[in-house]
């Protein structure tokens, strides 16, 4: 793999702004998606793959065709090109930081921003790389261009290699992810694949094919307003009684005391005054019984705090987003063990493990299309300390290029 190409190629990605939209329903879900869209639709027909196609709600797909004579399942690959609203990503200015120390990385020497390796201890493994990092104002956006890039090169390598066998290959690039839409009108049926592989995990290894079960739940309280100077027995403040929600629920279930199989409770926004509070949460559990539990629990203290008010002023609404895609993934786990013979042949170790997350992967494995998640290299998703070693994103093509030269020998 051409180093220096495949630099070119992720830079060229991260630096066209492509944040998602939650607020909105559009789809996609902010009009700068369709800049590298659009982008990508050349590309793909530039380095010669079939079928490119753009759609009307910012899908793109392609075809390596097959260069064997005998008839092996289709694969796909598929990898999202939206960045997270979580924090912005407009005005990316990467920074390459060749043959790195294992020190801490200065960031933005002017706001004395540092992505420190006692902090951050996954940096140490990458001792001797290249790192590509933020200056430190914006996220990066490896959290999914670094997937992009990584199935964009792979394939442009088997066009270039013609004796590497494989069978016919899919990919597809996604529009609005990080807002839980990306899987939403992907066309399954058109794909036409057996199965596929999201590119969209974090550290070198990462083969996972578990993820959380979600829901959104949104908590209004309703309070009433009255002048302070004569609110004996009259004002209700709904910010009282949200803290009385939050204080009811498990006080360790939340992300940051959590980890591996573990669920929370993640309250991440609120908005409020005295007549109304809205509380926003994220619930998350791999286990089915306890996520059904831990929604039936958000409705219980509802109820009990609405009783010893004696009227109802909190009302919880909870909607299911994605479910563990383990289910769909276990009767075919044969396109997981693919993946680990690859990397273990490859010298890498797999590091199978539950995504404490989402991703497309879950909603197409639901879809028919199952679709475990493989790592794309970089770390500290969604701010301002992300960063990726290039040669995980080497590696990851490498994957790529392995996984595609495997089922041709696999189903021989």
């Amino acid at each position: 793999m051409n180093k220096q190409q495949i630099i070119n190629r992720f830079i060229s990605y991260v630096t066209v702004d492509t944040e998602s939209d939650p607020n909105n329903p559009a789809f996609p879900s902010t009009e700068k998606q369709w800049n590298l869209a659009k982008m990508l639709e050349k590309e793909l027909k530039e380095i010669g793959l079939s079928d490119v196609e753009l759609d009307e709600n910012c899908y793109i797909m392609a075809t390596l065709p097959s260069n064997i004579d005998y008839e092996v399942p289709t694969i796909g690959f598929v990898a999202h090109i939206d960045t997270s609203p979580d924090f912005t990503g407009k005005n990316v200015k990467p920074k390459i930081h060749e043959n790195y120390d294992g020190g801490d990385i200065v960031l933005n020497k002017e706001e004395n921003i540092i992505l420190s390796s006692s902090y951050f201890d996954d940096l140490l493994q990458y001792k001797g790389q290249t790192i590509i990092t933020t200056d430190g104002t914006t996220l990066l956006g490896a959290d999914d261009k670094a997937g992009v890039t990584e199935i964009v090169s792979a394939m442009e390598y088997l066009i270039q290699h013609p004796e590497i066998k494989h069978g016919k290959i899919r990919i597809c690039f996604t529009p609005d992810e990080e807002v839980g839409k990306g899987a939403h009108l992907f066309d399954v049926e058109k794909f036409g694949a057996a199965w596929a592989y999201t590119m969209d995990g974090s550290q070198i290894g990462e083969l996972e094919y578990e993820n959380f079960n979600a829901a959104g739940a949104k908590v209004t309280i309703t309070g009433k307003i009255v002048h302070p100077g004569y609110a004996k027995g009259k004002m209700v403040n709904s910010m009282l009684i949200a803290n009385k929600f939050t204080s009811m629920l498990p006080e360790k279930e939340i992300p940051q005391e959590t980890t591996g199989y573990e669920g929370f409770f993640h309250l991440h926004d609120i908005h409020g005054n005295v007549e109304q509070t809205v509380l926003q949460y994220i619930v998350r559990d791999h286990d089915m019984e306890l996520f059904e539990k831990r929604k039936e629990l958000m409705h219980t203290v509802a109820k009990n705090i609405n009783h010893s008010l004696g009227k109802d002023l909190i009302e919880v609404e909870i909607k299911d987003q994605y479910y563990n895609m383990k289910e769909k993934v276990v009767p075919v786990m044969h396109i997981v063990d693919i993946v680990e013979e690859v990397m273990n042949d490859m010298g890498i170790t797999p590091l199978i493990k539950p995504i404490r997350g989402g991703t497309d992967g879950s909603q197409l494995s639901y879809k028919g299309l199952p679709c475990p998640n493989i790592f794309a290299g970089g770390h500290n998703f969604h701010g301002r300390y992300e960063y990726v070693p290039v040669e995980s994103i080497i590696k990851a093509t490498e994957v790529i290029v392995g996984i595609a030269e495997k089922v041709t020998v696999k189903f021989k």
